[in-house]
C-alpha cells in the first residue's frame, strides 16, 4: 500500500479542467477544500445554499466556487458554476486521499481452486473467495471480506472491509461497497403451516449495475425466485434494508435506516428520505421524492414529492391530536351528511 502525495492546483487550472469561469487571480494556489467557515488561503470552498451567503465576505478560503448571481460578493478568487455543489463535489475529489493498493492475493486469503482471480486485482488479508466466484480486473477486495459461491465481480469493484457477499451476487463495473454491508443472505420469505412457520427457499440472487455504491452495514436480500436488482449508478446508504425481488431503478438514491420491503419495485430517479419505508409489491414511479420517516402504503404512479406522518409537536399537544384521530371518520360522516341535507 502505497500513500498519495498532496496535489496542488492554479485556480486557473481548476477553471479549464472543469468548465468553469474565473474571477480573480488564476494562480492562486488551492491545497484542499473546507468549509467556508474553516477554510484557509490554500483551500477552496463552496457556496450553494443561500443561508451560508452571510460567511462569503468573511471566509478565508483562497477560491471559492459559487454561481453567477453571488459572483459580485466575492472579493477574492472565485469560479462560477452553474451548480457550484456538483463542481465542489468534482473538485475536492482530486483531493481525496485514495491508497494505492498492490495487485496479488495476501497470504492468508483463501480461495478455492474454481475460483477466478485476476491477477491485476488485489485481495486483502483474511479474504475467502467461495466455489466458481470471479474477480475481475483492478478489483478491490478489502480485509476480512468474504465472496461466497457463484459470485462475479466485473471490472474495477471495491469492497472495502468486512463485506459479505453470500450467494450469486454479481456486481456491475465500478460498484463501491462500504464496510459490513451484506449482499445475497436469504430473503425473509415465510409460509405458515399449522400453526408454524416455513421457509420459502431462495433461489434467485442480486445484481447490482455498473458504478453503483452501497452503504456500511447495508443489506441486500437475495431473490425468491427472479433476482433482486439494483440499476445502474443507484446509491445506498448506511443501514439500508433491500427485501427480496426488489428492484430499484437507475440513479435511485435511498438515505439512511430507509427500507424497501419484498417486491417491491421503485423507478429511475428517485430519492427515498432516511427512515422511509415501501411496503411489498408496490410499485414507484419515475421521479418520486419520498421525504424523511415517511411510509409508501400504496402505489405512486405520477411524479412529485410525497410525504406521510405528522410533524413534530410537544407530547401534550400530539397526545391530544392522536386522540381525536379517532374521531375523523365520524367527523367526516356528520360532515358529508350535513353536506347532503344542505343540497337537498
Amino acid at each position: 500500500m502505497r500513500a498519495m502525495d498532496t496535489p496542488a492546483f492554479t485556480a486557473a487550472e481548476l477553471a479549464e479542467r472543469f468548465s468553469l469561469q474565473l474571477q480573480g487571480e488564476g494562480g492562486t494556489r488551492v491545497r484542499g477544500v473546507a468549509t467556508l467557515a474553516s477554510a484557509g488561503p490554500d483551500q477552496l470552498a463552496f457556496l450553494a445554499n443561500p443561508r451560508y451567503r452571510p460567511q462569503l465576505a468573511a471566509s478565508g478560503a483562497g477560491v471559492v466556487v459559487l454561481r453567477a448571481d453571488d459572483a459580485a460578493s466575492a472579493s477574492g478568487t472565485a469560479l462560477v458554476a452553474k451548480d457550484p455543489y456538483v463542481a465542489f463535489a468534482r473538485i475536492s475529489a482530486l483531493f481525496e486521499r485514495v491508497p494505492a493498493r498492490d495487485p496479488g492475493l495476501h497470504p492468508s486469503a483463501v480461495v478455492d481452486p474454481t475460483a477466478e482471480v485476476s491477477p491485476d486485482a488485489h485481495v486483502g488479508p483474511f479474504v475467502s473467495i467461495g466455489a466458481r466466484s470471479k474477480v475481475g480486473p483492478g478489483c478491490v477486495i478489502g480485509p476480512g471480506c468474504t465472496i461466497g459461491e457463484d459470485c462475479e465481480l466485473d471490472a474495477g469493484c471495491e469492497l472495502q472491509a468486512r463485506v459479505t457477499l453470500v450467494a450469486r451476487v454479481r456486481l456491475g463495473k465500478r460498484v463501491r461497497i462500504l464496510p459490513g454491508a451484506v449482499l445475497g443472505a436469504a430473503g425473509f420469505g415465510l409460509a405458515m403451516d399449522a400453526g408454524r412457520w416455513v421457509n420459502v427457499p431462495q433461489l434467485g440472487g442480486v445484481v447490482v449495475g455498473d458504478d453503483c455504491e452501497i452503504g456500511a452495514n447495508t443489506c441486500i436480500d437475495r431473490g425468491a425466485l427472479d433476482d433482486t436488482v439494483l440499476e445502474e449508478d443507484v446509491r445506498i446508504d448506511n443501514l439500508v434494508q433491500i427485501g427480496h425481488n426488489v428492484r430499484i431503478g437507475a440513479h435511485t438514491a435511498m438515505a439512511g435506516c430507509s427500507a424497501a420491503a419484498g417486491s417491491a419495485r421503485i423507478g429511475r430517479y428517485c430519492l427515498i428520505g432516511g427512515g422511509a419505508g415501501v411496503l411489498g409489491h408496490l410499485e414507484v414511479a419515475d421521479k418520486v421524492l419520498v421525504t424523511a420517516m415517511s411510509l409508501v402504503t400504496h402505489s405512486i404512479r405520477e411524479p412529485g414529492e410525497y410525504s406521510s406522518g405528522t410533524p413534530l409537536t410537544d407530547n401534550r399537544t400530539w397526545r391530544k391530536n392522536a386522540a381525536r384521530f379517532k374521531q375523523l371518520d365520524a367527523l367526516a360522516r356528520r360532515v358529508n351528511a350535513s353536506t347532503q341535507e344542505s343540497t337537498e
